[in-house]
């Protein structure tokens, strides 16, 4: 009869290849879900900021501070020093143009002019005697001259009777001669006397125009001493309203110390300081815009100053068109400068995340959103709402952009 053939027990290849498996499975498993523990991190999900990464235009320009400032600035020192005797103004009033502010005394000044005066006196009575002097001279050498003139006439016409006579032999040669000679004499004479009467003329006309040169710079002088004196009578040069007036009743100011500057009060510009980090971006001619009231008020830079202080550089600005009513001194505006046109480009919107990363990596959440890993992003340009992204995200996806301090150097975070 047949015999029933129990099948021997123990392992076979089949349970071994099916338990290998599963083993490995298992460690994928394992590694999966407990492989990087170590790298990652819990955290509430209520505790952070998350945004999405979006297409759009941006808006490139930075937000700033300014402070209202007039138009101008004059500055007023003073022309020569005193002791301020009065003060007709305070700071703060409004002067027109020539309004006296305070008064000054300077005795020194007053013993010039004094000295001045009495050389100058002393120069116009020189020339007054040389005029004089001139004159009766002139008197005298016409007077030659005349008598000159008259002798020449009387030799001459003594010469041509004495020819006369002697071509008709009525006369010795002797006085012939004699009177021929004392004809020439008297045109010498009369010669020498024209000569010297033009020198004299030249040589007084020379000395007359040299003092009244003299005196002409004598005059500009003094009135350069007076205009010194009237420079102690300190006026408001241009309109507007009197700032930071230096100086009290009694006080000895300095020459070209400053005493007070006046704002020219026609318009006003806005003062800025910006970041220099930006100061490769920033250029004359650049365009800002204050919101206020829901009306636009749009501005421009006019002037850039080089020096940088404290990390920051200043521009000033001035409106293009209208401008806010009932501005004043030292009020302070927000203005959006733009640095640039609109440009389409990934936008993330500003975050604490980029004071931990510096815009290079950040914690992207996966499509579960269980779960954010760390990956490394570039970012470009900002401007107050939003990052530019150029390279690492794409739109759509979730960022965490709140502060990543609390969690360390993990890869992952698990969202609870």
């Amino acid at each position: 009869m047949d015999r029933k053939i129990e099948k021997k027990k123990g392992l076979k290849l089949t349970h071994v290849l099916t338990s290998l498996g599963s083993l490995v499975f298992l460690v994928l498993v394992w590694m999966l879900v407990y492989g990087r523990s170590a790298s990652t991190y819990r955290v509430n999900r209520e505790n952070l900021s998350i945004a999405k990464v979006i297409s759009g235009d941006f808006d490139d320009y930075i937000n700033i501070s300014g402070q209202v400032k007039p138009i101008s600035t004059y500055y007023l020192h003073a022309y020569e020093g005193g002791r301020i005797v009065e003060k007709y103004l305070e700071e703060g009033a409004m002067v027109e143009k020539g309004d006296t502010i305070m008064k000054l005394e300077n005795r020194v000044l007053h013993m010039e002019i004094l000295n001045v005066e009495a050389d100058f006196v002393s120069k116009q009575n020189d020339l007054r005697q040389t005029k004089f002097n001139f004159e009766s001279d002139l008197v005298i050498s016409q007077t030659t001259k005349i008598e000159a003139q008259y002798l020449l006439r009387k030799a001459k016409r003594n010469y041509e009777q004495e020819q006369y006579m002697f071509d008709r032999n009525l006369i010795s040669r002797e006085d012939y001669i004699e009177a021929k000679e004392n004809y020439e004499l008297a045109q010498k004479k009369m010669e020498v006397s024209r000569i010297k009467s033009k020198q004299d003329s030249l040589a007084k006309l020379i000395t007359v125009k040299e003092l009244d040169a003299d005196l002409a710079r004598m005059k500009r002088t003094l009135d350069m001493v007076y205009e010194r004196l009237d420079n102690l009578n300190v006026k408001a040069p241009v309109d507007g309203q009197l700032a930071m007036l230096e100086g009290e009743l009694g006080q000895q100011i300095a020459s070209g110390s400053a005493i007070a500057q006046i704002y020219d009060l026609s318009g006003h510009k806005i003062e800025s300081w910006i970041d220099e980090h930006y100061i490769d971006r920033v250029n004359a001619f650049l365009k800002g815009r204050i919101t206020k009231n829901d009306s636009i008020y749009k501005l421009q830079i006019r002037k850039i100053f080089p020096e940088v202080k404290e990390g920051k550089f200043r521009v000033d600005m001035h409106f293009t068109e209208n401008k806010p009513a009932l501005m004043r001194n030292g009020q302070s505006y927000y203005i959006n400068l733009e640095l640039g046109d609109p440009q389409k480009a990934l936008l993330l919107p500003k975050g604490a995340f980029f004071q931990s990363s510096g815009g290079q990596w950040a914690y992207v959440l996966d499509p579960s959103e269980e779960y954010a890993y760390k990956r490394s992003i570039k970012i470009g340009k900002q401007n107050p709402k939003y990052y530019e992204v150029l390279e690492g995200l794409e739109v759509g996806e979730k960022v965490i952009i709140s502060g990543y301090e609390a969690f360390g150097d993990n890869e992952k975070l698990v969202l609870q």
